[in-house]
Formats: C-alpha cells, sequence, structure tokens
C-alpha cells in the first residue's frame, strides 16, 4: 500500500496572499499575528489553539501581544487565541466578530479570502490597543504553520 504525501491545506500561491495580509496587517500594529492551519480538531477548537499557541512558543513577545488564528478546515472549526497582554485589553467579544468574517469563506471553499479578511480584522483590533511603534520588530514568523 503507497502512502499518500502530505498535501498542503493551501496552495502556494494562497499562502503568499495570507502571509501578504498578515504583513499588512501588522503594519499598524506592534501585535503579532500568526495564521494555524490543520484538517480535523475533534475537540475543543480553544483548547486546540492554546497548545499550538504555545507549541509554536508565541507567548515569548515583549508586549505579550500575540495572537493565533486558529483553523480546522475539513471540521469547520476555528478560534482565535490571543496572549495575556491582549486578553486583558479587549473584549473577548470582539473575537467573535473575526470568525464571523471567517466562517462564509470556509463554506464557500474561498478559505484565503475567508483568512484574509480575519487576518485585517484581527489587525484592526490590535491596532486600537497595541499601534505601532516605531522601533517595533517582527519578533514572530509571519509563515502559515500547518499540522
Amino acid at each position: 500500500m503507497a502512502i499518500k504525501p502530505f498535501k498542503p491545506i493551501l496552495s502556494k500561491a494562497q499562502k503568499e496572499r495570507v502571509v501578504a495580509a498578515i504583513r499588512q496587517a501588522e503594519k499598524n500594529t506592534s501585535g503579532e499575528i500568526r495564521v494555524h492551519l490543520e484538517k480535523r480538531c475533534s475537540g475543543n477548537p480553544l483548547e486546540r489553539a492554546a497548545r499550538v499557541f504555545n507549541k509554536l512558543g508565541m507567548e515569548k513577545t515583549a508586549l505579550r501581544n500575540g495572537i493565533l488564528l486558529y483553523i480546522a478546515t475539513h471540521s469547520r472549526r476555528c478560534a482565535v487565541y490571543a496572549d495575556q497582554g491582549i486578553f486583558e485589553k479587549v473584549d473577548p467579544q470582539a473575537w467573535e466578530g473575526v470568525l464571523e468574517t471567517l466562517l462564509p469563506g470556509l463554506k464557500k471553499a474561498e478559505i484565503e479570502l475567508g483568512i484574509e479578511t480575519a487576518v485585517f480584522r484581527i489587525g484592526e483590533i490590535l491596532r486600537q490597543f497595541f499601534p505601532h511603534q516605531s522601533d517595533d520588530k517582527n519578533e514572530l514568523s509571519d509563515d502559515i504553520s500547518e499540522s
């Protein structure tokens, strides 16, 4: 029996679009945005997002302002997990609006458009509480992680 090769969730061009959206959103905030994709999530997506957040070392930002957009494409489950600095300043209800912008793209198989829209929305929210600073460094990779 042959083993099927791992097929990425997004094509190279789709990944490039999403990474460009992350970079654009981060131009207006000192917050650090990451996107993680996987096909299935059998449990609570917020708990899974917390595990991924920690695995990626996202708690290591100076202002504790990392945020993860977690998406399980086949399960159609998603979550936004914010680090302590964001959690203390931003009403958790704000993330519901982000997820609402993402879900239509998942349902219509326009995943990169949904992710882009959600990333821009995250950037708008972060800008209010963590505006871009002249000495801002990109502390976390903008690349999309997958498992």
